[in-house]
This record gives structure tokens, C-alpha cells and sequence, in this order.
């Protein structure tokens, strides 16, 4: 009896997201921000190693110590999809905005609310934290590392949200032009030696190419299978022939120690990769449209973009506790707390992915509220929603 309850209340959650969802909502595009979000999620739980050393606790990674692994960096750094999509929504949403009389101002505090208000509370929890931590004794250089995790991804938070307020300007900027801008910058500062904090100019232009390639979608100017087919192909080639010919790395994320990374600043070689990602992702819309029809199917992708900030911001938090609570309970263990150097380091990792997400999601249990309060709440199933019956309102 109680399976039976448990089920239709699974069933009637699903079918009152389906109801509660805009009919003209393009759900492939939710369904590819969950997946850039996912991918950067698991990408940083697989790349990052907490090691317990001598009562100190520093930060690793696997591709250090076995480089064979960079195709991994290929499927987790979902970066440029989330530029894409944040490009097509923001342009969409203006666009739609200036037709009701908004103003830009209101805009833009909607659209930046949702993003900077949790993070303001993992701020405040981290801030309590880290003075917890050092009035018990943990040693400094483990509390920077820890901090280091959890702040360190949210650099991108600040650049999307400067693309945000320049929406207006460059919504109808042809992606031709930042990727240009790259390129100079890479051929000055890599080839002819040039001053490295010209690589400055690439954290906004290297992300400028999706974010417009979005904007360009919204417009209507993406459509077709061919735009996907030239974008795959001929970034798959531009990013090989990079790799194997120019010197740029493998990996397409930061590795420790290493002489360059692709992505702090992006480099060419990231955005050749992540316009092979925009044109394999719009490739998919198709297939992700029919499978979406399905409301199950719909209700995974609906309910984890009404958390997606909450995710992002606490997914390294999630790795930081199961990681301390089990060196506090029962010392180093593979996987968690060893140097990650080979093969059974990764296999263990692999097991311990579902424990991350089993405490990221009491901490979206927790604070996931933060991020749909107020006027920057989702529209995912909510806006614009068809008047059908209480439930589905609440949804």
C-alpha cells in the first residue's frame, strides 16, 4: 500500500510539472543547461582530490598524474553550452521584455537576482565555516584549499553576468568577431611572446563567441541541421589540429603544474571546442525535443533547472563534507583521500559519486528556496503557465 501512495505521488508530481510547463517553451534548451551544469558538476568531482597528508589536507588532480585521462576533460567541460543557452535566453528575454515596456534596469535585476542571491547565502555559510574551522585548529593551508574548491568555479558567475548586462550591445554581434579577438590575443601572448595579462582579454571574448552564436539562435539565424554539421566538424578539426600542431593542451580544464591551461584564460583551442560542443548541441535539439514530450522525462530536466544555481554553488561543498567526515570518522581512504595516480584511485572515485549526490541534494533540500525567491524566480514551469487547476499552479 505504502509503494502505491509513494508512486502516485511520484506520478502526480509529474504530471502537474507537465501541466504547470508554457506550451510554447522550448524545452531542449532547459534540457541543455542541466546538461552543461551536470557536466561541470561531475567533472570537478572527478578531477578534484581532497589528499590527507601529515594532518593537512591539499588539493590534486588525476590528469596530472595520468595526462591519458584528458578525453575526460572533453565530455565534463560543458562550459560553452551554458554560454549558448544563457546567449538564446538572455537575447529571447530582452527582446520579449522590450516589447511589454520594461525597462533594461528591471531586466536586469530579474535576470541577476536569480544568480547573485545564493550566492550571497553559500558566502555567509562559508564565511562561519572557515572561521569554525580555525578557532578549532585546522591548520590554514586546509582551510584556503577548501575555500579555494568552492570559490574558485564561480568566476564564470561574474563573467555571464556581465554578458547579461551586455545584452543589449552585443545580442546581435556576429560570434565572428570576439573568436577574431581570441585568436590576436593567442597569437600575441603564445607566439610572439607577448605580456600573459593580455590573456585578460580572453575571459570575456573567449565566452562572448557562444553567448552571441546564442543570441544568434534566438534570432532565428541557427536554424538547420548544416550550421549544426559545419560547427562540430569544423571545430572538432580547428581543436585537433591545435592540439597536435600549435602546442595547446589536451585537456580542455586546468591541470596543476602544468605550463598552460585552456581555460584560465580560454584560449583558441577552448573556444574551437566549445564551438564544436554549440554545434553538437544544436545537432540534439531534435532528439531532446521528442524525448522531453515525455512528462517523466520532462519533470528530471524541469526540476533540476528550478535548482540549477543551488547545485552549481554546492556541489564542491557536498565533496568537501563527505570527504571530512569520513577522514574525521575513519581515516584516509582510496578514492577520497589518497593521491590520485592511478586506475584504482578513479574506480574508487566512481563509487563514492553517489554519495556526493545524495548530500548535494539535502543541501538543495536546505537552501534551494534562495535561489526561486523573489522577482528572479524560474519560468521554467511557471510563467506564462496554462490556468488549470490549483495544483498545477502551485507546481
Amino acid at each position: 500500500m505504502r509503494d502505491r501512495v509513494r508512486h502516485g505521488g511520484v506520478r502526480d508530481l509529474v504530471r502537474r510539472i507537465d501541466s504547470a510547463t508554457p506550451r510554447d517553451r522550448d524545452r531542449a534548451v532547459d534540457a541543455l543547461r542541466a546538461f552543461a551544469v551536470l557536466g561541470v558538476v561531475c567533472g570537478h568531482w572527478l578531477v578534484t582530490a581532497l589528499v590527507a597528508d601529515s594532518g593537512t589536507v591539499h588539493g590534486a588532480s588525476p590528469l596530472r598524474h595520468m595526462p591519458g585521462l584528458a578525453p575526460v576533460s572533453w565530455v565534463f567541460q560543458t562550459l560553452a553550452v551554458f554560454f549558448l543557452v544563457g546567449g538564446q535566453v538572455n537575447a529571447k528575454g530582452y527582446a520579449s521584455a522590450r516589447a511589454r515596456g520594461e525597462s533594461y534596469g528591471r531586466w536586469l535585476r530579474v535576470r541577476t537576482g536569480r544568480l547573485f542571491r545564493p550566492v550571497a547565502v553559500v558566502s555567509a555559510v562559508w564565511a562561519v565555516a572557515a572561521g569554525v574551522m580555525l578557532v578549532s585548529g585546522v591548520d590554514e593551508g586546509t582551510v584556503r584549499t577548501l575555500g579555494k574548491l568552492v570559490w574558485s568555479p564561480l568566476w564564470f558567475l561574474l563573467v555571464f553576468a556581465a554578458l547579461t548586462a551586455a545584452t543589449p550591445l552585443v545580442a546581435r554581434l556576429h560570434p565572428l568577431w570576439p573568436f577574431t579577438v581570441v585568436l590576436h590575443v593567442d597569437l600575441f601572448r603564445l607566439g610572439l611572446d607577448g605580456p600573459a595579462a593580455l590573456g585578460c582579454i580572453n575571459v570575456a571574448a573567449g565566452w562572448l563567441v557562444p553567448y552571441c552564436l546564442g543570441a544568434a539562435w534566438a534570432r532565428g539565424g541557427l536554424s538547420g541541421r548544416r550550421t549544426g554539421w559545419v560547427l562540430l566538424a569544423g571545430g572538432a578539426v580547428a581543436t585537433a589540429g591545435l592540439v597536435l600542431f600549435a602546442g595547446y593542451p589536451a585537456s580542455m580544464v586546468g591541470v596543476p603544474g602544468g605550463t598552460l591551461s585552456n581555460l584560465d584564460p580560454p584560449t583558441l583551442a577552448a573556444v574551437t571546442f566549445g564551438l564544436a560542443q554549440c554545434g553538437a548541441a544544436l545537432l540534439l535539439l531534435g532528439r531532446l525535443r521528442r524525448a522531453l514530450a515525455r512528462p517523466a522525462v520532462w519533470a528530471v530536466v524541469a526540476l533540476l533547472n528550478l535548482s540549477a544555481m543551488t547545485v552549481f554553488l554546492w556541489h564542491q561543498t557536498a565533496m568537501i563534507v563527505v570527504t571530512s567526515t569520513v577522514l574525521f570518522l575513519g581515516g584516509p581512504l582510496p578514492g577520497l583521500h589518497t593521491v590520485p595516480d592511478g586506475p584504482g584511485w578513479v574506480l574508487a572515485r566512481l563509487g563514492w559519486l553517489p554519495v556526493f549526490a545524495l548530500v548535494l541534494l539535502v543541501f538543495r533540500a536546505a537552501f534551494g528556496a534562495y535561489e526561486r525567491r523573489g522577482g528572479g524566480s524560474s519560468t521554467v514551469v511557471r510563467s506564462g503557465a496554462p490556468a488549470r487547476t490549483p495544483e498545477a499552479r502551485r507546481v
